[in-house]
């Protein structure tokens, strides 16, 4: 038989070559990092530099329609690829243009490309699938009342597209979102233009200026009003929020200037092109740092059981994170510590200035807790892994309070002079990059101007918490004997995923239910 097209002989002759590498090859496997707490999470060989993400929402009970594109470049010869990807069906996938084989195996989606790609080769892959927000309750796509928001920390952002899903491959992203008309479409980062209308509904198109890891992308569509005001040095503030509830909302939006104002006289410069929060009616347990555009439970301001500085001190919590875990990420899941043990400082610092909550209490009833909080979790930087067969509860008490308490015996040990160098020169530092619990000691030791190693190791990997510099009468309840003061009641991180909130108020009233934050 005569082959007269050439795009037909180029299509056979790709799928003949398609079968002679999958016939000597090994089966495929899932592949991981090396993550101690996500073996599996991450794929090795290649190095993402952007995402290009397609979804079509129809409502939020049913599969998006997705395109995933993803640009990389390969960090050895890869005659396959692994990618991150489960709660979807893949219709088809091209590597550099051309058809590559899929396989799904246990949460990897493995592509045999056409051809073999060379080390430090350029790596184009196009996924076209379905993203499914249907019947899974831990993390990924988080239905609301009039919609869907994302919610991907910290392994869930491969339950919506095909990733390399771990922090330490942070890559840009622009995401193209289709709805209905009368629904409003936002994600992290700037329009890239005008919402663009296609019959019955419309296009948004939004773009990242810095790096993003995968765990802090957002997409939320829904009955949205977004808020545009301007925050300091004229940074664009945008906040979404339920348009029946735009109004109602408006006194806890405009305290986010102040905000930032108060985080960048201690840290620095705000280290993204926008800011704002997403206020969604859904039921999650917790709030969330996504990049530039951060989640909370429509209920923490309902006024119902949070106190309004309770509520100021959480937003402050979600948007020091911008710059402890999202402008500078987390080497390892090992090293989330330095995101919420940092976060959660500058929350008990807020709440400290508001004269309702002092550092030195909270700081002083985590050091009582902070014994029972390592024999249940494991130490700040190194948590226990998850028993063979289930699933990791990594954001417990330990690495919120008990990493604050790292962080407010560093400022004993040195001074309060040489603590603020080392907290402006690490996010400047290392501004939209990635660094772990090395990097930090080896930091805190220059500023320091001696070698804080034999001082903090026992700090971040002891069984046992040290003794609290400066405070020689403070104690565990193992040394002293006695219960903590509080300790049979609510202590950070006591429920849901690892709630977080303070163990009292500063006058003696009872705390809030804690959230995860």
């Amino acid at each position: 038989m005569q082959l007269s097209s050439p795009r037909l002989r180029a299509a056979l002759l790709a799928a003949a070559s398609l079968t002679l590498v999958a016939a000597v090859l090994p089966p495929p496997t899932p592949l991981g990092i090396g993550d101690r707490l996500f073996p599996e999470l991450g794929n090795p060989g290649y190095d993402v530099l952007a995402y290009d993400l397609s979804f079509t929402y129809k409502d939020n009970k049913s599969p998006l329609d997705a395109v995933t594109v993803i640009d990389a470049r390969a960090l050895e010869p890869l005659e396959r690829i692994n990618l991150d990807f489960a709660h979807g069906k893949v219709a088809s996938v091209e590597v550099n243009g051309e058809p590559a084989r899929y396989e799904s195996v246990g949460e990897d989606l493995v592509l045999t490309p056409a051809r073999p790609v060379a080390d430090g080769g350029a790596l184009r892959i196009t996924v076209r699938h379905t993203s499914d927000p249907r019947g899974r309750g831990d993390g990924g796509w988080v239905p609301t009342e009039d919609g869907l928001a994302m919610a991907n920390q910290a392994d869930a952002a491969h339950r919506v597209f095909p990733c390399n899903d771990h922090p330490a491959d942070k890559a840009l992203f622009t995401f193209r979102i289709t709805a209905p008309d009368g629904l409003t479409a936002v994600a992290n980062g700037v329009p890239v233009a005008p919402a663009r209308r296609l019959g019955p509904a419309k296009t948004w198109t939004y773009r990242t200026v810095h790096p993003m890891a995968t765990e802090l992308a957002q997409v939320s569509v829904g009955r949205s009003a977004v808020v545009h005001r301007t925050g300091p040095h004229g940074l664009p503030l945008r906040d979404v929020v339920p348009a029946a509830d735009r109004e109602r909302l408006e006194p806890w939006l405009r305290k986010t200037p102040g905000h930032v104002r108060w985080m960048e006289e201690r840290v620095g410069r705000y280290p993204f092109e926008n800011y704002g929060v997403l206020i969604a009616r859904a039921t999650t347990g917790f709030e969330l740092e996504t990049q530039t555009l951060s989640l909370f439970e429509h209920t923490l301001f309902s006024g119902e059981g949070y106190p309004e500085w309770y509520v100021e001190a959480v937003m402050v919590h979600e948007l020091a994170h911008q710059w402890f875990g999202d402008s500078v990420s987390p080497r390892t899941w090992s090293d989330l510590w330095l995101n919420e043990g940092h976060a959660t400082w500058y929350e008990a610092l807020y709440a400290d200035g508001l004269g309702k909550y002092s550092l030195e209490r909270r700081m002083r009833e985590a050091y009582q807790r902070s014994d029972q909080w390592r024999a249940a979790g494991g130490p700040p930087a190194a948590p226990k892994a998850a028993a063979p067969g289930e699933k990791i509860g990594l954001f417990r008490p330990v690495v919120y309070d008990g990493a604050a308490l790292i962080l407010y015996a560093l400022r004993q040990e040195i001074g309060t002079a040489a603590f603020d160098r080392i907290e402006r020169r690490w996010v400047a530092e290392h501004r939209d990059g990635v660094a772990g619990t090395d990097d930090f000691v080896r930091l805190a030791s220059q500023e320091a101007g001696r070698d804080l190693t034999a001082f903090l190791k026992p700090w971040l990997y002891g069984a046992k918490t040290p003794p609290m510099p400066g405070h020689p009468e403070w104690s565990t309840p193992a040394a002293s004997g006695r219960a903590a003061p509080g300790a049979g009641g609510h202590a950070p991180g006591a429920g849901g995923h690892g709630d977080t909130g303070p163990a009292g108020t500063g006058h003696g009233e009872a705390a809030p239910a804690g959230k995860r934050v």
